[in-house]
C-alpha cells in the first residue's frame, strides 16, 4: 500500500488512447474515487469499501471519499495516510433538506435519492479534482478509478479530464437499470417509484455521454446494466458483479439440513419489490402442515401488512418477525436456516443471497435480476418470473420439492451454494478481476475478454414483457 505523496519522485507513465499503454512491472498506483465508501455500513458503502481492499492487496492505493466515513475509515486499519475526506460540500444541507421533505412525504425510494444526489456528487468530484490535479500532472498516479456511487444514472466529468493527462479513467462497477416487470404495480407504487416512469431522462444529464466516452474501462455490475449501455461501448465494457463476499469472513456453515420442519429465512428490508408477501402465500400450506418455519429478518414500512397477512392466514406460530439483526449477529441468525427464500421481483445486486450461500444456505430466488446472475441449477432454485399467481407457485412447488429432499441431499446443494460464492462471487474473484482490467489498460496484461455476462441473462431483458426505459 502506502501514501500517493511517496511516489512522485517515480518516473510517469506514458499513457494515450491512441498509443500503446506500457508501465513497468510494479506496483500500481491507483487513485480511487468512492465518495460511498464505508468499513462498518451496509449497501452500496460496504461494495465500495470491499472492492477499496481488494484493490489495495495488490496496488498502491489512495482513496478519496466522503467526510462522512471519516470516523468509522480511522478506527479501521486501513492506513490514514491512504485516505483523503472531501466535504461536506456547500450544496449538500439544501440539497438533503429538500430530500428530506420528499421523504415525509413518502416518496422517497431509489432512483428519487439518486436524481437528488447527483449535485452533490458534482460537487464532491469538483473537489476532488482540484485537491488531486497537481499530483495527476505529475505521473503519481497510474490511472483513476470511481469505484461509487454505483448507480449509472451519476455521470462523471473526471473520465475527460483524466483523458486529457492520458491517465486511464475506470468506471463502475455501474449496476441498476433492472426494469419493473410488468402485472406487480402495485409493488411499484407500494414502493413510492414517482419517478421510475422518467428515469431515463438521466440520459440527459451533463457528462453522461462524455464519462462513457473517455472512460478506458466501464466495468459493468449486471446483464441489466450491460444491456442498457449503448452497444458503441462494448469493446471498454467489462461484467464484474456489484457485491463480493470476504471469505474470510465466513468460516462457519449451517448445518439445518436435517432439521423438521424445513427452516427457510428471508432477510432484507420489508419492502414491496421484496416479494415476501408472495413467499408467505406460497408457504401457507405448508407452515400450517408443520412442515415449513420461516424467520423473517429485517424490518421496513411492509411489516404491518405482512403481520396482518400471517395472522389472517393463521400462521403465526410459524413465522418469526422481530426485527432488525445487527450485520455482526446475522450470520448466526441464518445458520438456523438452511433455505433462503428471497423472491424479490426487482434486486440490482443480491449481497443477501451471496453472504446467505456462502453460509450453505439454499437459494429459492425469483429468475430475474441480480439474483438470476448468482444463482443456478447446480446449487439453488430460480422460480420464473411470471404473474404474481405464477411466482406464488413456482415458490410453493419449490418449497414442496425441499421439504421431500433428504437432509443428505439438501446438504450438497449447500455445498454446492458455498462454492458458487467462493469461486465466482467472492472478494479474490473481484480482485482478480479487477487487476486483469488494471494490467491490459496500462500494457502489461492481456484483455480480459472472459468478462461478459451470463448470455441467458443477457436475453431476459430483451423481451417485451418487461417495462424498462432501454
Amino acid at each position: 500500500m502506502g501514501s500517493h505523496n511517496s511516489l512522485a519522485g517515480d518516473p510517469p507513465v506514458s499513457l494515450s488512447h491512441n498509443t500503446p499503454r506500457t508501465v513497468k512491472r510494479r506496483r500500481l498506483r491507483v487513485l480511487l474515487l468512492a465518495e460511498m465508501a464505508n468499513p462498518n455500513w451496509i449497501s452500496v458503502p460496504m461494495v465500495g469499501w470491499r472492492h477499496i481492499e481488494a484493490v489495495a492487496q495488490f496496488a498502491d492505493v489512495h482513496v478519496a471519499t466522503h467526510y462522512r466515513n471519516r470516523e468509522d475509515i480511522e478506527r479501521s486499519t486501513f492506513p490514514k495516510s491512504d485516505v483523503t475526506f472531501i466535504g461536506p460540500t456547500s450544496i449538500e444541507n439544501f440539497v438533503w433538506g429538500v430530500s428530506k421533505r420528499i421523504a415525509s412525504n413518502g416518496a422517497m425510494n431509489g432512483i428519487t435519492q439518486t436524481a437528488m444526489s447527483v449535485p452533490c456528487y458534482y460537487q464532491f468530484e469538483s473537489e476532488t479534482w482540484a485537491r488531486f490535479l497537481p499530483e495527476l500532472e505529475a505521473g503519481s498516479f497510474d490511472l483513476v478509478h470511481r469505484i461509487t456511487p454505483v448507480s449509472p444514472g451519476v455521470p462523471s466529468f473526471v473520465a475527460k479530464r483524466a483523458a486529457d493527462l492520458a491517465i486511464p479513467f475506470v468506471l463502475g462497477p455501474v449496476n441498476g437499470g433492472v426494469p419493473w416487470p410488468k402485472g406487480f404495480e402495485q409493488e411499484r407504487k407500494r414502493e413510492g417509484e414517482w419517478l421510475g416512469r422518467l428515469r431515463g431522462a438521466y440520459r440527459l444529464l451533463p457528462y453522461y455521454r462524455s464519462v462513457r466516452e473517455h472512460a478506458s474501462a466501464i466495468l459493468v455490475g449486471s446483464a441489466a446494466a450491460w444491456r442498457e449501455m449503448p452497444r458503441v461501448y462494448d469493446d471498454k465494457m467489462f461484467y464484474l458483479p456489484e457485491n463480493a463476499i470476504d471469505d474470510r469472513q465466513f468460516s462457519r456453515t449451517t448445518d439445518a439440513y436435517a432439521a423438521r420442519p424445513l427452516k427457510v429465512a428471508f432477510v432484507g428490508r420489508m419492502v414491496a419489490c421484496k416479494g415476501i408477501e408472495m413467499l408467505i402465500k406460497a408457504a401457507a400450506p405448508l407452515l400450517k402442515a408443520g412442515r415449513v418455519v420461516i424467520d423473517l429478518i429485517g424490518d421496513g414500512p411492509e411489516k404491518p401488512m405482512l403481520l396482518d397477512l400471517v395472522q389472517r392466514e393463521g400462521v403465526m406460530h410459524a413465522v418469526r418477525m422481530d426485527g432488525w439483526v445487527p450485520h455482526h449477529e446475522l450470520q448466526e441468525r441464518l445458520m438456523q436456516s438452511a433455505v433462503l427464500g428471497f423472491p424479490s421481483i426487482r434486486e440490482f445486486g443480491g449481497g443477501a443471497v451471496m453472504e446467505a450461500m456462502m453460509l450453505g444456505l439454499i437459494p429459492v430466488v425469483v429468475g430475474y435480476g441480480g439474483p438470476h446472475e448468482i444463482v443456478d441449477a447446480s446449487c439453488g432454485f430460480r422460480v420464473p418470473l411470471g404473474t404474481r399467481e405464477d411466482v406464488i407457485a413456482g415458490l410453493r412447488d419449490t418449497l414442496t420439492k425441499l421439504v421431500e429432499m433428504s437432509g443428505d441431499e439438501l446438504r450438497k446443494l449447500g455445498e454446492a451454494a458455498r462454492a458458487r460464492i467462493g469461486n465466482e462471487f467472492s472478494l479474490p474473484a473481484k480482485r482478480d478481476k479487477t487487476r486483469a482490467v488494471y494490467e491490459w489498460l496500462v500494457g502489461i496484461g492481456e484483455k480480459p475478454t472472459h468478462l461478459r455476462p451470463p448470455p441467458e441473462a443477457l436475453e431476459l431483458y430483451k423481451s417485451s414483457s418487461f417495462a424498462g426505459l432501454f
